[in-house]
């Protein structure tokens, strides 16, 4: 008959063999959720309109334009199908809106659903156009070149005209590890949306975005696609955050992918 030892060594063997360490089965929940967020409320705004922040310039122009309308007090899906509406225009760069007669601007806006709000807007993007050419010469890069800390892009698109903080969280979260300056604190929105869904424990506001870079790595995801995706879920459920069961069973992760009411 085998000692009492040894019969120790045999369980705890078997149990290394079959089962899951709970810090592990937990990890992988998390991951699970997370790719959950991204699937049903989607990820990065400028992904979805069809940019490509990671590669190059080009496309950064084309994320600050869609940046600007997203920054609007409009429905992001009458910003998004602006964007569209300007691109097949050919205008894809905020200096070249200093080319356009105000009433060419006009029509294409009206055409995108800015109807009620196409005068404001286009005085705002050719203001915006007018600066970024006198300041940057017409390259939205420049900004990106010129500001390599967090503080002073901020400040600097601060300034811009009809730029405030919505569209500038926006504009840079996307922007993580492509600018240097691109070095946004977590959006809060985000935070909040991921310990509703238990993916991350309370902890000083300067460990959220370390844990939130750990847990897009875990599930393989761009880090940029779980932020936007938590808060888009926060933006979701508006105040209704505290009635909804949260974890696996949030109610928001069976909205329609991309859900937003609003802004981002």
């Amino acid at each position: 008959m085998a000692d009492s030892g040894c019969m120790a060594r045999i369980k705890a063997a078997a149990g290394t063999a079959g089962c899951v360490p709970a810090a592990a089965a937990g990890e992988r929940e998390r991951a699970a959720t997370a790719r959950m967020v991204v699937a049903a409320l989607g990820g990065r705004y400028s992904t979805e309109l069809g940019i490509d922040i990671d590669a190059g310039e080009d496309q950064v122009e084309r994320w600050f334009l869609a940046a600007t309308l997203f920054g609007a007090r409009i429905f992001a899906s009458v910003a998004e199908r602006t964007y569209h509406v300007l691109a097949r225009s050919g205008l894809t760069r905020i200096a070249q809106v200093r080319h356009l007669a105000s009433d060419e601007l006009i029509a294409l806006l009206d055409e995108g659903g800015y109807a009620r709000y196409d005068f404001r807007m286009a005085s705002r993007l050719l203001a915006l156009a007018d600066l970024i050419g006198e300041r940057y010469g017409g390259e939205v890069a420049r900004i990106g070149q010129r500001f390599t800390t967090y503080a002073g892009l901020r400040t600097a698109l601060d300034a811009l005209p009809g730029w405030g903080e919505v569209t500038i969280r926006l504009f840079l979260r996307e922007l993580r590890g492509v600018w240097p300056g691109a070095r946004p604190p977590p959006d809060e929105r985000a935070v909040a949306a991921a310990r509703h869904l238990g993916l991350l424990p309370p902890a000083p506001a300067g460990a959220a975005l370390p844990a939130l870079g750990e847990l897009a790595r875990l599930a393989g995801l761009d880090l940029r696609d779980l932020e936007s995706g938590l808060v888009r879920l926060a933006l979701e459920h508006g105040r209704r955050m505290t009635s909804c069961p949260g974890g696996p069973a949030c109610t928001a992760l069976g909205a329609p992918g991309g859900a937003e009411p609003g802004r981002g």
